[in-house]
């Protein structure tokens, strides 16, 4: 088995890392190519346009045939992938892209500053952080291989939110853009290893290898760097069934197959045809109202974080240690740059004396809270259950409400309808992508810290890369004094591969381009 790392955004997100080690990331090296790369996928993407959505389906199939200015290298810096250098100004205003020249699209148009602009322009119109952050700036065509941002105000951080690998920014030809609705572009042409050849809905995804394709001339290094498309052909089968995820790996259906029940791994772990590795990819949280009710006092939140085990909510809902790791960080331990041991000893407490205490000093009187779940996903009842448990001890009434995931959806939208909600979300690759922190985007629960908004304006103008990882310690410290929501820990996935499978990777979701397969 191989563990490795990986930002995630779970299936059932509302939104949209670390590097492997060579063991822990990498196949052994194959120079096989050809063939066809069938590979069991869990969800159909909505659409293959990454601007104009957060689905993980999208990301993980479209980067395939979209590339970007930059991208995350495997130390999770911002780095060149199709620019050729970026470099930012002296006060953070701006920044400069040079551009590789001699890159083509599918269609056999080079790439140049009037794509890069056009593209970029539409992103910043269609992502939500984008438009937050980027709302009074712009994408300027200096020359037919330099662009330049063009910000009203210093932005630290901008390089990270342009890499993002969720509803990332995808280069494509101008004249697909300027014709492109919002809900998505109708010809998916884009810079990269695989080209679509067809879609068949909710059937299969197949692209084939990209003969043109220009590769970066510098090693591979995360999600930038050489890239060789190995196989003749890219299939993604549409499986939503696990169980048929599974059994299509073990018969040889299926080269690649992701998403397997921790049911299931013991026997795939043990069939000598197969490899599996687990994944980071998420991690498990409750999200409290704050708007109304008993949790819209910190207090009654504090008390929370005490009254629960966070051990047994994850080994409730991920059945072994092998499928989580107990952390505290809202951003992982991997993303060096940003990694903080800030707010751990809050993360640690568990005191359900003390718990009693402050719901009692918060105004608890004996009434009946309601916890919003669904059966959906397993995981987040599991945990609602927990919760309901560990309250129960300490004599706090609670009910759960159990709802479908698209009622969930709506419901969850009226601040009178629940008081508590477990959650999962993505491994966030910068502290703009943490949902439920900032009250101006009131994504989850209703935030309304002015410490925090505070904190994230100043993060953004940080002089330097240092002083905002400062910034975000202090930042996360105190979000587990506000406590927006608490998180458990971090989430675990499951992959099986064929032993015939080379140079497979996983690196913020499946990498296929340098993978090879033998006969």
């Amino acid at each position: 088995m191989k563990k490795i790392f990986i930002s995630f955004l779970i299936v059932f997100m509302l939104v949209g890392c670390a590097s492997s080690s060579d063991e822990a990331g990498k196949s052994q090296k194959s120079n096989e190519k050809g063939g066809t790369l069938n590979v069991a996928y869990m969800a159909q993407p909505p659409t293959l346009d990454p601007h104009a959505t957060v689905s993980v389906a999208t990301t993980e199939i479209g980067r395939n045939i979209f590339e970007s200015l930059l991208a995350f290298n495997e130390r999770n810096e911002a780095a060149p992938l199709l620019a050729e250098s970026f470099e930012s100004s002296e006060d953070l205003k701006s920044i400069t892209f040079k551009l590789r020249k001699g890159v083509k699209f599918h269609n056999g148009k080079e790439m140049t500053a009037d794509d890069v602009v056009a593209s970029m322009e539409r992103w910043r119109e269609l992502n939500g952080k984008a438009n937050t952050y980027f709302s009074k700036s712009e994408f300027v065509k200096e020359d037919d291989y330099t662009v330049v941002l063009k910000m009203d105000k210093p932005f630290t951080i901008a390089k990270y939110i342009l890499a993002t690998n969720i509803n990332f920014p995808a280069i494509m030809p101008k004249e697909v853009i300027e014709n492109a609705p919002k809900a998505g572009v109708k010809e998916y042409i884009g810079t990269g290893p695989f080209k679509l050849e067809e879609w068949k809905q909710d059937q299969y995804i197949k692209m084939v290898k990209n003969e043109d394709y220009q590769s970066p001339r510098n090693e591979l290094d995360g999600l930038v760097g050489k890239k060789d498309p190995m196989v003749d052909e890219l299939v993604f089968h549409i499986v939503p069934d696990e169980s048929t995820r599974t059994a299509g790996i073990q018969t040889g259906e299926y080269d690649v197959s992701l998403e397997i029940p921790h049911d299931n791994f013991a026997a795939l772990e043990s069939d000598g045809n197969l490899e599996t590795m687990t994944y980071t990819n998420g991690f498990n949280t409750v999200v409290f109202n704050k708007r109304n009710g008993l949790f819209s006092n910190e207090k009654a939140r504090q008390a929370l974080n005490l009254a629960v085990d966070k051990k047994e909510v994850m080994m409730a809902a991920f059945t072994d240690e092998k499928f989580y790791t107990q952390e505290h960080g809202l951003l992982a331990k991997e993303f060096v740059s940003w990694y903080s041991d800030k707010g751990k000893d809050k993360y640690d407490e568990y005191d359900p004396e003390a718990a009693k205490k402050l719901f009692k000093e918060a105004g608890y009187n004996g009434e009946e809270l309601t916890i919003l779940t669904t059966k959906d996903y397993n995981e987040q009842y599991h945990t609602a259950v927990v919760i309901q448990e560990n309250l129960k001890k300490i004599g706090v009434k609670s009910k759960l409400e159990i709802y479908d995931w698209a009622t969930l959806m709506e419901v969850r939208e009226d601040d009178k309808f629940y008081d508590l909600m477990p959650m999962s979300y993505q491994v966030a690759t910068d502290p703009t992508q943490i949902n439920f922190l900032d009250s101006r985007t009131n994504y989850t629960g209703w935030s309304n810290s002015p410490e925090i908004d505070q904190l994230l304006d100043q993060l953004m103008v940080a002089p330097s890369d240092e002083e905002a990882k400062e910034i975000f310690g202090k930042l996360q410290e105190e979000s587990w004094n506000y406590l927006p929501a608490i998180k458990f820990g971090d989430i675990d996935s499951v992959a099986a591969i064929r032993t015939n499978v080379k140079n497979f990777e996983m690196f913020h979701g499946p990498v296929f381009w340098n993978t090879t397969k033998s006969d």
